[in-house]
């Protein structure tokens, strides 16, 4: 097979920090307010509007409470466990490696007395039909480790004693999401938006405030600064919104507005959903036809469209061994990568090895459509080479 020739016009295929929104440019940020404490008017307005802007994309119910946290995704996911859990036994689902980690922090480091763990291998959902709602319950609404997503949230009821946490990074702005089913939902500005890295973005429903506020005096270990949004046992007007416990970066503000504002350019939250899945329909008839690479999710309806895994099928390549596996795929992502055609396609390190390319709505279809042929290209570069190691 030739080497295309046709490049996609940006190389950015990262699972997180990923590709910037269509057009953008640094110029984006020269209204930013650095120098200025996110404190000062000014400051606190910017905030405001970062979370008013998020509340309109997402469709928010007007009594959810929305802000920003600290440490990503990740620190959002820990402040909800941190606070939160302690008065009801807790259900989590993992099938990945974020997910299985809330599990390892609720045993190990939370020591919570009754904890439910539901698991399943890359590329399998567990049953969440198990999930006992008299219990909090965490799941994971879209694994960016293993490309899988949770189908719907009808298995959840509205009406339920426990707490719903929803760990939704990868999967908010590009799937459908009834907030009514949910309590607490955490992300990153890094996924869907495109935006920076280090801030992370809670939910909370009246009920998980209501928790919070309940809960304060009662936990049984310990809480960080960081965590502590209830202070003196309230979560006080704005104490999320534009009073944050820890000191944003109004440079990463800037950039989420910017992204937030081409959101609702474009036609809001039904138009980047419509995006990525029109990115995935374009990986879905590459696959259709390949005869070396599938889907890493075991059926359709559990694929994502934002983190898209896949696992190499050709069977020189299953003959291989676990280690000689890696290599082989690695190869082929950095040819890739020295080409300048697609950075950080790797398949996340503890997941099957393979690719992993993300779809969500900055990626443009046309660059994906370019960069199917060169999936190709690198495929039979490096089975060539393969095969002639055999023969030696």
């Amino acid at each position: 097979m030739e080497k295309p020739s046709i490049k996609p016009r940006c190389p950015n295929f990262s699972s997180g920090p990923c590709a910037k929104r269509p057009g953008w440019s640094v110029d984006a940020l020269k209204n930013a307010l650095v120098g200025r404490s996110h404190r000062s008017k000014e400051g606190k307005a910017r905030l405001q509007e970062v979370s008013d802007r998020m509340r309109k994309v997402l469709g928010l119910p007007a009594d959810y409470r929305i802000g920003v946290v600290a440490a990503s995704d990740t620190g959002a996911v820990e402040l909800a466990m941190w606070t939160l859990l302690g008065p009801r036994p807790v259900d989590i689902f993992g099938w990945e490696s974020f997910g299985k980690g809330w599990m390892k922090d609720a045993v190990k480091y939370l020591k919570l007395p009754k904890v439910n763990e539901y698991k399943a291998d890359y590329g399998k959902l567990p049953d969440l039909t198990k999930a006992d709602f008299s219990n909090d319950v965490i799941f994971t609404f879209n694994g960016t480790t293993s490309g899988v997503k949770v189908p719907d949230l009808n298995w959840i009821p509205s009406e339920r004693e426990g707490l719903v946490i929803c760990d939704a990074t990868s999967g908010i702005f590009a799937m459908e999401l009834d907030f009514k089913k949910v309590d607490v939902v955490t992300f990153s500005w890094q996924k869907v938006l495109g935006g920076e890295a280090a801030h992370g973005v809670i939910i909370l429903s009246p009920r998980a405030v209501a928790r919070m506020e309940a809960n304060e005096p009662k936990v049984n270990w310990p809480v960080p600064k960081i965590f502590r949004l209830a202070a003196e046992g309230k979560l006080k007007p704005g104490e999320l919104e534009y009073n944050t416990v820890n000191t944003p970066s109004m440079l990463c503000v800037e950039d989420a507005i910017d992204a937030l504002k081409w959101a609702e350019e474009i036609g809001g939250n039904k138009e980047l959903i419509r995006r990525s899945n029109a990115n995935l329909a374009a990986f879905e008839g590459w696959v259709e036809k390949s005869g070396w690479i599938a889907f890493l999710a075991e059926s359709r309806e559990i694929r994502s469209n934002t983190s898209v895994c896949f696992r190499i099928k050709a069977d020189w390549f299953q003959k291989l061994s676990d280690e000689d596996r890696t290599k082989a795929a690695k190869k082929l992502t950095s040819m890739l990568d020295k080409e300048g055609v697609a950075y950080d396609i790797n398949s996340y390190g503890k997941a099957p090895a393979g690719l992993r390319v993300w779809c969500g709505a900055t990626v443009e279809t046309s660059d994906i459509e370019a960069l199917l042929p060169w999936l190709d290209w690198a495929y039979e570069t490096v089975a060539k080479e393969y095969s002639r190691e055999a023969v030696k």
